[in-house]
């Protein structure tokens, strides 16, 4: 068998799947595998999976497909969180493929090499796929942006949602020790990172499984690294977040953190929040919200809504409608109801997709309207913003204090510094900016 050297990795997902994929790369790269952007020139091909949504796997299933018939009889690898939920089905639409588990992501290498070697037979391959608790810091990494560095900072979660697969597939709540944490984002600041993203699956529940949220200790800890940095916190769901909320508040108050709190509500009605097996109630998660944008007024505010869900009613979808008019979230992540057969929800009678892609154009009309009323109040202004991303020629994003996206015409000889801007037009989820000075 002629030896595997060159693979092309593709990414579904999350942002911990990002950084899933971030690892796998730097892992083969350092075992002398060349990275390449073109599944034509690849011995190997890597499929990282996601299963949050049912749109998003029937998008993958193609995928894989497609990729065997114009790559023919390459390797294939198939990984992340659908190998673990669904690895039969897997191996019918592709039975020539070899899997890899979200839990064994650091193992990438030694499965490519049992292939090789002809050890991997089927005792081996379930071994791939395995629940393990694999602590993803500290390795080799091949970021796509040298600026930002994504830190994952447990795995699994404390939830029992009635709709989620994904907690299958990543199991309990694992939180990742806190010097090692430390250590890793150290190392990549006295490399050259500037903005850090800590994620996870429930960044606030963090520490619980040791017996206590150890969230705002950490964050404390590492703003006080003595680097010049911007910390995005990502998802934290409201019950885990309401019993520290006060010491995250006093957190946030550092310059270092972006005034960024993504809360996902999923629906604004008790009810169905019941019906969803989630541990908060809507007043528990405004009570969150109100003392937030009062210490932070400007504050960028993210949320998730699943719109259909099958015991949803059309006065639990009025009231989605007014949390968003009320609440006026910059970010709204809306997400159709996916029905899993594996998870409760999924053995529920569904709503009619017409009614679902009713209620779906409905939030998100809200949405833009209240979104781009939020940005009038930054036309005209100036502002300083951190460049962090070359998104075409001579065209780069940037992010204020609060996370807003703003999008500037200048040189490569920007990225990465700290600029004055006016604001001169603003949009749902952006603005463009003209660069008045160097700070």
């Amino acid at each position: 068998m002629n030896e595997l050297k060159t693979a092309y990795l593709e990414t579904f997902g999350c942002t911990a799947n990002q950084n899933n994929s971030e690892i796998m790369a730097g892992i083969l790269a350092g075992a002398g595998f060349i990275l390449t952007k073109n599944p034509e020139l690849a011995d190997i091909i890597i499929i990282n999976t996601c299963i949050v949504k049912s749109k998003t796997e029937s998008k993958i299933k193609r995928r894989i497909q497609d990729l065997k018939k114009e790559t023919k009889n390459k390797l294939m690898i198939i990984a992340g969180c659908m190998p673990q939920t669904d690895f039969k089905k897997l191996k019918k639409l592709s039975n020539n493929s070899i899997f890899l588990g979200t839990n064994h992501t650091k193992d990438i290498v030694n499965l490519i090499k049992d292939f090789q070697e002809k050890r991997l037979d089927e005792k081996r391959q379930i071994s791939y796929i395995s629940e393990d608790r694999e602590t993803k810091l500290l390795v080799p990494k091949l970021p796509q942006n040298s600026l930002i560095s994504i830190h994952q900072i447990s795995e699994g979660c404390l939830g029992d949602c009635s709709f989620c697969r994904a907690r299958l597939a990543k199991g309990k709540l694992y939180s990742y020790p806190e010097g090692r944490i430390l250590e890793s984002i150290e190392s990549d600041l006295v490399n050259g990172a500037k903005e850090l993203w800590l994620t996870s699956q429930d960044n606030a529940s963090y520490g619980f499984d040791r017996g206590k949220l150890e969230l705002a200790d950490l964050l404390k800890k590492i703003l006080e690294l003595k680097h010049k940095f911007k910390l995005r916190l990502g998802m934290s769901n409201p019950n885990n977040v309401l019993p520290i909320i006060n010491e995250l508040l006093e957190v946030y108050k550092d310059k270092k953190i972006f005034k960024f709190l993504h809360i996902p509500i999923q629906s604004a009605s008790n009810k169905v929040l019941k019906d969803m097996n989630r541990f908060y109630t809507i007043k528990q998660a405004e009570e969150i919200i109100n003392k937030f944008k009062e210490r932070f007024p400007q504050g960028v505010i993210a949320t998730d809504i699943i719109v259909g869900y099958p015991t949803e009613t059309q006065e639990d979808h009025e009231l989605n409608l007014k949390f968003i008019k009320k609440y006026r979230p910059d970010v709204l992540n809306i997400s159709k109801f996916s029905s899993h057969k594996q998870t409760p929800a999924g053995k529920l009678k569904p709503l009619s997709s017409g009614i679902i892609k009713k209620r779906t154009s409905e939030l998100m009309e809200v949405h833009r309207e209240t979104a781009k009323s939020n940005k009038l109040q930054y036309l005209g202004k100036i502002i300083s913003v951190f460049i962090d991303k070359k998104v075409g020629e001579n065209l780069h994003q940037a992010r204020d204090e609060n996370y807003n996206i703003i999008f500037l015409k200048c040189s490569k000889e920007n990225l990465g510094k700290e600029v004055n801007v006016k604001i001169t037009q603003i949009g749902v989820h952006n603005m463009v900016g003209e660069i008045i000075e160097n700070t």
